[in-house]
């Protein structure tokens, strides 16, 4: 067994036994603690997708984290206040289903990365850092000015929405239910990261000529990249608006991206469990520190610039690779 393996069968008894701890001792904040951090390390499975396999810098995820959050808000909304989200030529109404809003942020968060993607792509470097930046600027500014549904004010959601058979309303089943699609999108990841499609992305992100070379297309390659990515990382967004019963436009903000992006660099760029590990840190942190200071960020931004610096795999990468050196 690979030490890198043990590293995530270590992270994974953690993740399970600070849950069980919390139910064990009646402590539902720490269950909704481990709720959010499964949450964000999904939307890091995202972007580890065009991050890590592809190279894709993209600084703009949160637009579709954003639109899962919104996309949960206005259906909810609809719902809640027994009003029809359009009348003619179709009536189309509100739900408070998970699995359909889920299917729909899904969708909508897929098709915007096509566009985004189609036009990003045809840039590389730091203008398509730029230009996704752009992007998510331009949805926060529209949230901010779309008063139909709370506009800088944000959303609320009086009640969570169901899921069949369970409770969502219980920490305990709302947690157990993330933990379930976190590990489905990390199964997912890495069967994908070990798939012809997979490899042809790494080749593509490593020598975009080489693989134009045997006639395969890297803009096609890497914008499927982005629409997967994107798609995942809606799902989260959905999940955190269900979470928290509110979405804002700071969903949509370049801080939310750069937090994403936190994730995976903190816990390791391509690894299996690297937004896992990152994801738990960064939860940690803003829980142990936030309260003693407002400026907990410093901390955080001490660590990430020790990590860029001195731990280039992140924590999953550089214990791997202190493993074999030991070895």
């Amino acid at each position: 067994m690979s030490r890198e393996r043990q590293i995530n069968i270590a992270l994974v008894i953690v993740l399970l036994t600070v849950p069980l701890w919390a139910w064990i001792k009646d402590e539902p904040f720490t269950l909704t603690l481990c709720t959010r951090m499964a949450i964000l390390a999904l939307a890091g499975v995202g972007l580890n997708i065009a991050l890590g396999l592809g190279g894709l810098v993209s600084f703009g995820h949160a637009v579709f984290f954003g639109l899962g959050g919104y996309t949960m808000g206005i259906l909810a909304s609809h719902a809640q206040t027994y009003s029809p989200l359009m009348e003619s030529p179709f009536l189309i109404e509100g739900t408070k289903s998970m699995p359909i809003i889920w299917l729909i942020a899904t969708a909508v968060s897929a098709l915007v990365a096509f566009l985004i993607g189609a036009l990003s792509l045809r840039t590389s470097g730091v203008y398509f850092i730029m230009i996704t930046l752009a992007f998510g600027q331009m949805f926060y500014y529209f949230a901010i000015s779309w008063p139909a549904y709370g506009g800088e004010d944000g959303l609320s959601i009086y009640v969570r929405n169901g899921f069949p058979g369970l409770n969502t309303l219980d920490p305990v089943q709302y947690m157990v239910l993330t933990y379930a699609l976190l590990g489905i999108a990390l199964w997912f990841f890495s069967r994908l990261a070990n798939s012809s499609f997979g490899l042809t992305l790494n080749a593509a992100r490593q020598s975009p000529g080489r693989v134009q070379a045997v006639g395969i297309r890297p803009f096609k390659v890497q914008l499927f990249a982005i629409v997967i990515s994107a798609a995942i990382t809606g799902l989260a967004g959905a999940l955190f608006a269900d979470l928290n019963r509110f979405v804002s436009p700071t969903m949509f903000s370049w801080q939310t991206s750069g937090e994403i992006m936190i994730f995976v660099i903190l816990g390791g760029v391509g690894r299996l469990f690297g937004p896992v590990a990152g994801a738990a840190l960064f939860v940690f942190l803003e829980h142990q520190l936030g309260g003693l200071s407002e400026f907990w960020h410093i901390y955080l931004g001490l660590i990430l610039l020790g990590v860029v610096l001195f731990a280039r795999g992140g924590i999953v990468g550089t214990l791997a690779e202190s493993g074999l050196k030991r070895g």
